[in-house]
Order: C-alpha cells, then structure tokens, then sequence
C-alpha cells in the first residue's frame, strides 16, 4: 500500500537527487516501474523525480528504503533543498524575530534597552513557567504575543548582571526561554530562527556549566533536523550528546535520566527515517532503561523535553512503525497502551493520536480516522493547525469514501483548508 503523499517536508530537487536516485535504481538493477511498485508509489512520480521534479521527504524516504539505502544517500552532503517559503520573514513573527535575531554593531546589539530597575530574576523565571505552561496547552496565539517581550527581559536580565550568582542565574534563564522559542519556531516552522535560539541557548547553558540545560537545547535542535529532513546530522548529534550525558544509573536524577532518554529517543527518530530500523530498534531499547529507571512521567515545562517516562517512549516506539509504513503495528501497539496511564505532554500525545489517525486512513478506515482527527480538533485546535500530516490523513480519508461528507468532515474540511 503505498504512502500517504501530501505529509511532511516539500524537498526541491533541482535534478541532483533526480540524477542520484537514477544512479542507484540503476546500480540496483531496477526500472522505474519495480521501482515504483517496491516502494508502493506510482511510476509517475519515480519519473517525474529523475526529471527534476520535486516530491515530499515521506517520498524519498519510500524510494530509498525499497532501494536499501539510507534516505540521506538521495541528498547531497549539505542535506536537501527545502521549500524557503515556510521559514520566510513572516509579518506575525517580526516582534520575535527582532528580539532573538536583532542587528548587532562593534558595540553590541542594536537598540539595547536601558534598564531603570534591577530585573528580578525571580519574577522573570515565574512569568517564564507561565508561558512554557502556555506552550505545552497549545496556546499559540498567547505564545506569539508573549514570547518577544520575555526574551527581551532575559536579554535584559544577562546585561544588567556582570558577575556573581545572579549573573549565572540569568543566563540560566535566557536558555531556557530561548529554548521555549526554539520550540515554538519549530512548531509554526519558521526553521533558521529556531536554530538561532536553539544555538544561543546552548551557549548560555554551557558558559554556566550547565550540561543538563545545554542537552536540553541540543533535543531541540535534533528536531529542527529532523523536520529540515538533515537525518544524519540529527543521528549524530543526538547520539553523539547521549554519549557525553549518559548518567550513572545508579545516582541519576529523574531530570537527568529524562534528558538522556529523550536524547536516545531523537536519535531513533532520525534512524527511522533514514531506513536503519535495526538501529532505531536499538535506540529505543536504551531509551526504555531510562523510562524505567525514571518510572513515571517526568515534567519539567522549561526543559526541551517536556516530559519523558515508560509512555513516552512507547509513544515513540509507535512513531517509528509507522514512519515503517507498519499501520496495523500502530494500531496494534495503541490498543495495547495501558488505562490509567499518566499522558506524556499534551504535543507529544497529540501526535501520537495523528499517527493512530494515519493508520487508519492508510488501512482505508474512514470513519475511524476522522473520529480521531474531529477529537483533536477539539483538543488541540491550534496545534492541529499546523500538522500538514493532518490535511494529508483527512485527504487520503476523502479518496476512498463511498459516500457523502458528514457534517464532522465538511467542518473537517473547512478547518484543514482540503477540498471537499
């Protein structure tokens, strides 16, 4: 069955990855078409990619696991092209892009604000728990709006201490707001600007020694990569900063097994979709000795893991057969998720439950597949709206009705902008 095709990250091929994938269907002995019906796609789009044309990173991904090698081998060493549209200087993110990204002269940063008052730093770290909290319901309007004044505040708070205890504090601080907006950037995909947070954070976190918050920083960039389709740079930071944290089991503090786990965790992500599964498998395998060492969820809001613990790496486990293209595994592995159990982060479950919706669609399980995406709609209206995954799932849910739209996907329909 083949894969979902209007999911995820749009990649411009310009004729190179055409001209690679040429190569190796032709190394491997294959035409167009064994190739096509190997990765569950039509001989027309194999054609249309070898032509230059562009195609989603769930594509490529499909071409080369049929072809055995790993989805990177498509892309050239600076990894794909990407669509620039969806990182363009948006209007709704000037305040926050002004604040993380301003001009800087021989000086310093332009327009530095003066401070009439000692910031209290204890004050600002409360208003920043607020907005974390803010982040992890989905409250993205409230992000957008409170974001830039906070970063600016701890801008303000790391210029205004020069040496001490408070200074330390302060830049403690500063990371872990840029790390909330690392991960809000991430969310509404303006990429590079979440890199320049995410980057920042880790260097405040590491000026104070602070190698918890600075591994913290570096899950978030592991995403970003992840989402920019760099799978091999996002293997190798990950597992790469898992070496350097990795606990001793036997004194590690909850925050410190979950920042480890959730390391080992995005490392599998990118083997998964970089067609090592063997792997994936084991990287999740180590991230379940941290779940159970942990014992239950761990939340820590300001942290780039959220939350970590035996479900949430169950979640992620569930993630992984489906980017295998395995819908009945999905479905299979979330009936078996214990009653009663605590939920990871409200993202994290959300997305858990969008891949639940996936499979369902992929197995041609309409009605299923909107009750969960009507359900999400409810819960997490403004998260939804930014999964291109969702629009996908409810496309492949119109293809094969044999009827007319209720009125949950008419309304459906509306929400996700997909045409009826």
């Amino acid at each position: 069955m083949g894969r979902p095709q209007g999911a995820g990250i749009l990649v411009h091929n310009g004729g190179a990855i055409g001209d690679r994938l040429r190569g190796i269907r032709r190394s491997r002995g294959l035409t167009q078409e064994r190739l096509a019906e190997l990765a569950g796609l039509s001989p027309g789009v194999v054609k249309k990619i070898e032509r230059g044309g562009n195609a989603r990173l769930e594509t490529y991904h499909a071409l080369a696991r049929a072809m055995e090698v790993k989805t990177s081998a498509l892309f050239d060493s600076t990894g794909p092209r990407r669509n620039t549209n969806a990182d363009a200087d948006k209007l709704d993110l000037l305040a926050l892009r002004q604040a993380i990204s301003p001009p800087v002269t021989i000086t310093g940063r332009l327009g530095l604000d003066t401070v009439d008052e000692e910031p209290d730093l204890d004050r600002l770290r409360t208003s920043a728990e607020s907005v974390a909290v803010a982040y992890h319901r989905d409250k993205y309007p409230a992000m957008g709006e409170l974001l830039p004044e906070l970063v600016r505040s701890t801008h303000a708070a790391v210029d205004h201490f020069a040496t001490g205890t408070e200074r330390t504090t302060a830049l403690t601080v500063r990371s872990e707001v840029l790390q909330m907006a690392g991960r809000y950037l991430t969310q509404v995909r303006a990429y590079d600007l979440a890199h320049m947070a995410l980057r920042d954070a880790v260097r405040d976190a590491v000026t104070v020694g602070d190698r918890l918050n600075a591994a913290s920083a570096i899950i978030g960039q592991a995403w970003i990569l992840l989402r920019q389709g760099r799978l091999d740079e996002a293997e190798q930071l990950a597992s790469e900063t898992a070496d350097q944290v990795e606990p001793r089991m036997s004194r590690a503090s909850r925050e410190e097994l979950a920042a480890w786990g959730w390391l080992l965790l995005r490392a599998s992500a990118a083997a998964a979709r970089n067609n090592r599964p063997d792997e994936a498998r084991e990287l999740v395998r180590l991230a379940q000795t941290a779940g159970s060492a942990v014992g239950t969820e761990v939340t820590d809001h300001l942290r780039g893991w959220g939350t970590f613990g035996p479900l949430t790496v169950r979640l992620k486990a569930i993630e992984n057969q489906m980017i295998a293209d395995r819908p009945t595994k999905v479905l299979a592995m979330a009936d078996r998720l214990p009653d009663g159990v605590g939920r990871s982060t409200s993202d994290n479950w959300n997305r858990h439950r969008l891949d639940v919706a996936r499979a369902h669609a992929m197995l041609r399980h309409g009605d299923e597949a909107t009750r969960v995406l009507v359900d999400l709609r409810s819960a997490a209206p403004e998260w939804l709206r930014h999964q291109r995954q969702a629009a996908a799932t409810f496309r492949d849910v119109l293809k094969t009705r044999k009827r007319t739209l209720t009125r949950d996907q008419r309304e459906l329909a509306g929400f996700l902008a997909v045409e009826e």
